[in-house]
């Protein structure tokens, strides 16, 4: 069976001019100066290139993409909310950590937004920029901390041990209260405070900071 091949619209039938070893491409590809050579052509084989450089970036963009999603759902969602500051990996924010012993830490910039701190101990603790916001301190003991620059905005101090600690440019700011504590020789230097909150306070200010040599009453700015 003769077989007809067209190039450049010329008819050629394989009857008259026989191949042994037909072409693997459609003769448009092939160079017009010999039928045996079954190159694409250079503007052919530079299309190609582009498509399979597109096609690897766009699979190469692919497996990334993949690979980021993959690690953000294996990370632990506890570190989402880690606590920030040298105390390590463990989670202090939005915590229930009734009675937890921090005592002696330094826990500088330490983050325990909205966590259950009651009767947590903080004695002598490193506080300092450390973010109690929202949190409740009910009972916890704070004497000898260095709070200075914390922020205590919207947290229940009630009935914490505040002696000789140290609060000076510390945030007390929204319904921040400190009713029924112990704030014997705290330094309250620079805290704003509501007035009503103020005014209690010097009802039972008394002592001296130990490190810093002020005198709670005066810090209070106490009449």
């Amino acid at each position: 069976m003769a077989l007809l091949y067209h190039f450049n619209n010329v008819s050629f039938s394989s009857k008259k001019f026989p191949l042994r070893n037909p072409p693997k491409y459609p003769l448009c590809f092939i160079k017009t100066h010999s039928f045996l050579n079954y190159h694409a052509p250079k503007v052919f084989e530079e299309k190609v290139e582009k498509v399979s450089l597109s096609l690897g970036d766009s699979l190469s963009k692919a497996s990334l993409l993949a690979l980021v999603s993959a690690s953000i759902f294996l990370v632990d969602p506890a570190l989402a909310f880690k606590g920030g500051g040298p105390y390590g990996a463990e989670v202090t924010r939005g915590q229930d950590l009734t009675g937890k012993d921090f005592s002696g830490k330094t826990l500088i910039k330490q983050d325990f937004k909205t966590s259950i701190l009651r009767q947590a101990n903080f004695k002598g603790a490193k506080l300092l920029g450390a973010s109690f916001f929202d949190a409740d301190l009910t009972g916890a003991d704070l004497s000898d901390a260095d709070l200075r620059s914390a922020d205590f905005s919207l947290a229940n101090v009630t009935k914490a041990n505040l002696t000789n600690a140290n609060l000076e440019g510390a945030l007390a700011t929204g319904n921040t209260s400190f009713k029924g504590s112990n704030i014997t020789g705290a330094d309250f230097t620079d805290v704003p405070l509501r007035d009503d909150q103020r005014e209690y306070l010097c009802k039972v200010a008394d002592g001296v900071n130990p490190t810093t040599g002020n005198a709670t009453r005066e810090t209070l700015l106490c009449n």
